[in-house]
């Protein structure tokens, strides 16, 4: 059940991810991001804010360094290259990276990435709470086995696909350009960390 669950949640993240490009322009993603960095100037204060949009544009610049479109500044010489051959190949790549889905990408790993680095800025807050659940459902585990209850493996399966999901939903949700209130953000890590907690709880230990 939790295979199969991760299996189609993964399908589905990949389907809408490779989908919502080629549904928006480029200059939606843009505005979003314009939005929600207003959003959380108002919720969060200036400095905050721009602390937010300047980890988004560091690992946007990480992302750059690893993206399998060529760049012209690292292209293989074309010295000794017949120049029809050359031109033609430029003309591919320019065809093929230079079109409106390619730049959708770009501006969609940006809105994620800002939207990413937004939930960073939470996680001191919520380790703690994370932690505790966790810790929690472990310390429910152990006395389940010291007092011989029965485990249950239905609700262990439930509870694990139950995160898996939402862990899916929320990379969707990272990169759909729609406007998300800045506290739906931290509110994932808390719901996720509370079904991992009841699951580790419904585990099956040995006493």
């Amino acid at each position: 059940m939790i295979r199969a669950a991760a299996f189609f949640s993964l399908v589905i993240l990949l389907l809408l991810v490779l989908y919502i490009p080629s549904a928006h322009p480029p200059q939606r993603f843009v505005a979003q991001i314009r939005i929600e960095h207003e959003a959380t100037t108002a919720f969060w204060g200036s400095e905050p804010a721009a602390r937010i949009l300047a980890r988004a544009v560091r690992m946007q610049d990480a992302t750059v360094e690893v993206t399998p479109i060529p760049k012209a500044s690292v292209a293989p010489s074309s010295t000794g290259v017949n120049n029809a051959v050359a031109k033609e190949m430029a003309s591919v790549n320019q065809r093929l990276f230079n079109n409106p889905y390619f730049r959708s990408i770009d501006a969609l790993l940006l809105l994620g990435s800002y939207r990413l680095s937004t939930l960073l800025e939470w996680l001191p807050w919520l380790a703690a709470f994370a932690l505790a659940a966790i810790v929690d459902g472990w310390f429910v585990r152990l006395i389940k086995a010291k007092e011989f209850m029965q485990h249950d493996p239905e609700m262990f399966a439930v509870y694990a696909c139950l995160a898996i999901i939402i862990m899916c939903a929320t990379v969707v949700g990272f990169v759909v350009p729609v406007t998300l209130h800045p506290l739906v953000l931290p509110s994932v890590p808390l719901v996720v960390s509370v079904l991992v907690g009841r699951s580790v709880g419904c585990f099956h230990k040995r006493g």
